[in-house]
């Protein structure tokens, strides 16, 4: 079962922005987006190329490698060339820290 890692204190990320932290040799990208913390797996399903570089627009977004769009909050796909949604992990935030988890391998 896969433990909760601190990312950092709430505050330690800016809206629209993201931080990058490893869990479980998993290198998770984490958002904060209209208030709310979100978790992906750092990689675009269509290649396996990092994402969390990409722009981020309105809640859209973009893989800076092929130009793929996904939904952040759900991770949908919104644009090909990916047809697979975005790995979303746990979220939370517990004594003012921000915690993830990768819930895949329980």
């Amino acid at each position: 079962m896969s433990e909760w890692v601190t990312v950092g204190p709430v505050g330690s990320i800016k809206d629209g922005e993201n931080t990058i932290v490893d869990v479980d040799n998993v290198m998770v990208a984490v958002f904060l987006q209209d208030d709310e913390y979100i978790a992906i797996e750092d990689v675009c399903p269509h290649d396996g190329s990092e994402i969390a570089s990409g722009c981020l627009k309105n809640g859209i977004l973009e893989c800076p490698h092929h130009g793929a769009t996904f939904e952040l909050k759900t991770g949908n796909v919104l644009t090909p060339p990916a047809y697979e949604p975005l790995e979303m992990l746990q979220v939370q935030v517990v004594d003012g820290l921000i915690q993830v988890r990768d819930h895949r391998w329980d």
